[in-house]
């Protein structure tokens, strides 16, 4: 029987570092500090000069991060966040939370990310803030939003939770918008054994905020400066992904050498596969072809062994939770097609190039 491949498979990575981690565990064990000790002011030091951003705060999630970012900017009820609809509900999720209302547009089909012609539409004067979402790790263009939010003196917060050592033009992701939030999920390319996220700014002032916002607004303990929540990393993860951070970069280079020979052997097939932008260093969280038949080419896959993964099957603005963007439907035709074509193939650093061989394989014979 021919052995399945999976869509990622965790288990390797940590097969090849189960020394590290075990001595990483034992030695927050043996300190027995398990929340905001040293081990996550180690992390978050390590995390932003890896970065090249001045401060990183530890907090519990990547929907936190983002939460947590948008309330240390002061954006909240009247507030307008513009943000893409094709991405993980959670950056919209965050938007809401803090009471503000998020905006969502079309995005552009090379990089996935926000289209600037659609965020200048969107501006209005309750604008505040402009999200830009770096998906399955290759980074937005930058340069236009950026450009956009300066000229209305607007704020822009990177959603970086796929985009871990991602750069755009030779400087990595986070610490080009006002403020950045990273997600530590566990399937991320720097993922903690639970769930993790940070903040990384180079504005002094917002990284006291979130650092207060994180833990009640407290400076000293019991004493809330201003009204704060509980979303702290915890000194396990912050060990774990002290670890996983040394080898960060060689994951990141054999996903780029994996998805080159994906690029290579799939060169002829009749479907969009993913754009490596000259001004950019994309790192593959996911690698994600466009078909218009993606369901029976999914199944195709199945039906070999391989397993694949949808990265995302229906827009924010189609989610039955936003029925109040319902106003949208059928205004971000992209985001929507997206959504029908996008399919995200087995990607992590463990894979062989064997196996991405027999995957280019069985996906030529789908159009034979």
């Amino acid at each position: 029987m021919t052995q399945e491949i999976p869509a990622i498979d965790l288990n390797k990575q940590h097969a090849s570092i189960r020394a590290e981690l075990d001595e990483a565990i034992t030695r927050v064990l043996t300190k027995g500090t398990f929340i905001l000790g040293g081990e996550v002011v180690s992390f978050e030091n390590e995390f932003a000069e890896y970065c090249g951003i001045a401060h990183a705060i530890g907090v519990a999630s990547g929907t936190d991060a983002l939460q947590l970012a948008l309330l240390a900017c002061g954006i909240g009820t009247g507030d307008e966040v513009i943000a893409p609809s094709h991405t993980a509900v959670a950056t919209v999720a965050a938007i809401e939370m803090t009471g503000a209302k998020p905006v969502l547009v079309d995005i552009e089909l090379t990089r996935f990310g926000l289209d600037p012609e659609a965020v200048v539409a969107a501006i209005t004067p309750q604008t505040r803030c402009i999200l830009p979402v770096h998906l399955y790790g290759c980074p937005v263009d930058l340069n236009p939003i950026l450009e956009i939010a300066r000229a209305k003196n607007i704020l822009v917060l990177e959603d970086c939770s796929q985009a871990h050592g991602a750069s755009y033009h030779r400087r990595r992701v986070g610490g080009w918008g006002d403020i950045a939030a990273f997600s530590f999920y566990p399937t991320k390319n720097l993922g903690a054994l639970g769930d993790g996220g940070a903040v990384v700014t180079n504005n002094p002032e917002l990284a006291e905020r979130v650092r207060l916002l994180r833990q009640y607004g407290w400076k000293e303990r019991y004493i809330s400066h201003i009204k704060g929540m509980n979303s702290r990393l915890d000194e396990l993860q912050a060990a774990i992904l002290r670890v996983k951070l040394r080898h960060l970069d060689a994951w990141n280079a054999r996903r780029r050498e994996l998805a080159n020979l994906y690029l290579e052997m799939l060169s002829g097939a009749d479907m969009a596969l993913p754009v490596q932008p000259e001004d950019s260093e994309h790192i593959f969280h996911q690698f994600v072809i466009r078909h218009p038949k993606r369901d029976e080419f999914q199944a195709h896959l199945r039906a070999h062994g391989i397993h694949t993964l949808v990265h995302y099957p229906v827009p924010v603005h189609l989610q039955p939770a936003y029925a109040n963007l319902t106003q949208m439907v059928g205004t971000l035709p992209k985001s929507e097609r997206c959504a029908r074509e996008v399919l995200s193939l087995p990607m992590y650093p463990e894979l062989s190039e064997e196996e991405i061989r027999r995957v280019s394989q069985v996906i030529l014979k789908f159009f034979n």
